[in-house]
């Protein structure tokens, strides 16, 4: 991974491009009192602004880069020809959406035959958008991000999606002793906030792959760590955790804990 050649840096700029149209697009039904809320088979709500937005990132894609496959949570995968995979959510924190809270993001992803290229966290509730392209840096509205400097667990601010979705209370235990300071920014927003260095660490027990592929370029390129809750450095473990590298090792022995 380390090894691999700088992504194109047009690559970064159409990924960006497509996420910011999709945020667009959601606004459009952002806090609209008649919004639709579908339940899916899994149980999680959907509405036509996901389905919209996927839409519309999934034909951007199409027609730019016909050949390359295509992941997404509200459709079917498309196979491609070229090698190259874009991963797609195209409202993560949903829950955020349906409540009128602006902390729900418009995420894409784009992996080449080197591993994880681009990563995009637009959250147009907050006209915030986090970018990163393998080795061309980490941005926050075009100015560099870096993860904080905080090397202990004792006043570090750790963020979650919930404390509902723990492992075990004693891991949860463990943190809140030293002096943690745990709060709920959750979903995507979680991780712009440890890439950006406004939060030390993201915990995260239930992932999905499209949920957390941007961050396997977007915390490396903002300086920090990211990975499974084995230590493995993944998208589709199921668990993820965001931090500083210190961090990441300390917080690492206590979930596997």
């Amino acid at each position: 991974m380390h090894d691999a050649p700088p992504v194109d840096d047009a690559l970064v700029r159409f990924a960006v491009d497509i996420a910011r149209e999709a945020g667009e697009l959601t606004l459009g039904w952002f806090r609209q009192s008649n919004l639709d809320v579908e339940g899916k088979l899994d149980g999680t709500p959907v509405t036509i602004a996901d389905r919209s937005a996927e839409r519309l990132l999934r034909d951007r894609i199409a027609a730019a880069f016909p050949d390359d496959a295509v992941v997404g949570e509200e459709e079917p995968d498309t196979a491609g020809r070229s090698g190259r995979t874009w991963i797609l959510d195209p409202i993560d924190g949903t829950q955020s959406f349906i409540h009128g809270v602006p902390l729900y993001g418009n995420l894409v992803a784009f992996e080449d035959e080197h591993g994880p290229a681009v990563g995009v966290v637009n959250i147009p509730g907050l006209d915030e958008c986090v970018w990163a392209g393998r080795g061309r840096g980490c941005f926050v509205d075009g100015e560099p991000a870096r993860v904080s400097a905080q090397s202990g667990i004792p006043g570090a601010c750790i963020v979650t999606s919930g404390v509902d979705y723990w492992p075990s209370a004693a891991n949860l235990q463990a943190f809140v002793e030293p002096g943690t300071v745990i709060r709920t920014w959750g979903d995507a927003y979680g991780y712009v906030l440890v890439a950006t260095g406004r939060a030390d660490a993201m915990v995260d027990p239930i992932v999905n792959r499209w949920d957390v592929a941007p961050f396997l370029t977007i915390l490396p390129e903002a300086g920090g760590a990211f990975s499974d809750f084995t230590g493995a450095v993944t998208a589709d473990g199921g668990t993820a955790l965001a931090a500083n590298v210190a961090l990441h090792d300390e917080i690492l022995g206590i979930l596997a804990g």
